[in-house]
């Protein structure tokens, strides 16, 4: 089964990236909040440090941009969910579980499109395929068979008051015609549930995360991923990146210890 092959429907609301670098800055100033099509996701050195150990902490809420430079707000169109997307994630920063692979920070900055102002208490979500290019919930639809329950690299997590939310995960794989990526939603007003997930809410955004294709190209031949028998699409030659950079959702991506970090500023209108 490849994912998002299907036509997406006509976005409903419009929504942006805000690009930043790796020691890119944000500062919440309305003069600098201006519409720009350059596009951001520059890599950093493709190789994991090999002095730094790896983190074994909890992404830290505090971890958010600082506040010295002006936000370029860029607009950018929605994408597909695609035909893996699941109900009822967990809410948790740490969607990795037993899953080999990589070790990947994902951290975004929600904020409102209309002010530029960070979105505190939005719940992101995020989900994508392990090492050898399978769904939790749907292991098997991409040649490769295992234990599946249905939950791993997959959840949610509230912004804070600066915006941001910080994922522990591993480096995606890749399957079918597409290239390595991620999906995301963001949602406002949602409820937890007793079994430690979420439900309800609006929905602003759906879109897709990538990665820089000579850090993919690095990673793609280390164990776990070396193994995945699906062929690999290039992010140029992709059917959804348009090569908008971080208008597209390219993260920018630095070594962090065995791994990366992988940082994008998100911004969603809210209402129609």
């Amino acid at each position: 089964m490849a994912d998002d092959i299907s036509g997406s429907p006509a976005p409903t609301r419009r929504t942006v990236l805000i690009a930043t670098g790796a020691t890119a800055a944000v500062a919440l100033v309305a003069a600098g909040c201006t519409t720009d099509d350059s596009g951001g996701g520059t890599s950093a050195d493709p190789r994991p440090s090999e002095t730094t150990p790896p983190s074994t902490a909890q992404p830290s809420p505090s971890s958010s941009p600082s506040s010295t430079a002006p936000i370029v707000c860029t607009l950018t169109r929605e994408m597909t969910e695609g035909p893996y997307h699941l109900e009822g994630a967990l809410v948790r920063a740490d969607i990795s579980e037993d899953r080999e692979g990589v070790p990947l920070r994902v951290a975004l900055t929600v904020v409102d499109a209309d002010s530029c102002v960070p979105l505190s208490g939005a719940m992101v979500e995020l989900w994508h395929c392990d090492a050898l290019g399978e769904y939790s919930g749907f292991v098997g639809a991409n040649g490769h068979d295992g234990p599946d329950n249905g939950r791993f690299l997959r959840g949610g997590l509230r912004t804070d008051a600066q915006g941001a939310a910080e994922f522990t995960t591993v480096f995606p794989g890749w399957y079918g015609d597409r290239c390595v990526h991620i999906h995301i939603k963001v949602h406002t007003d949602v409820e937890l549930t007793d079994d430690d997930s979420f439900e309800g809410g609006e929905e602003l955004h759906t879109g897709q995360l990538f990665f820089p294709e000579d850090i993919t190209e690095e990673v793609s031949a280390l164990p776990v991923y070396a193994e995945n028998t699906g062929s690999r699409t290039a992010l140029d030659d992709d059917q959804f990146y348009d090569g908008g950079g971080a208008t597209s959702g390219l993260l920018t991506l630095a070594p962090l210890g065995e791994g990366y970090r992988g940082s994008l500023t998100v911004g969603v209108q809210r209402g129609d």
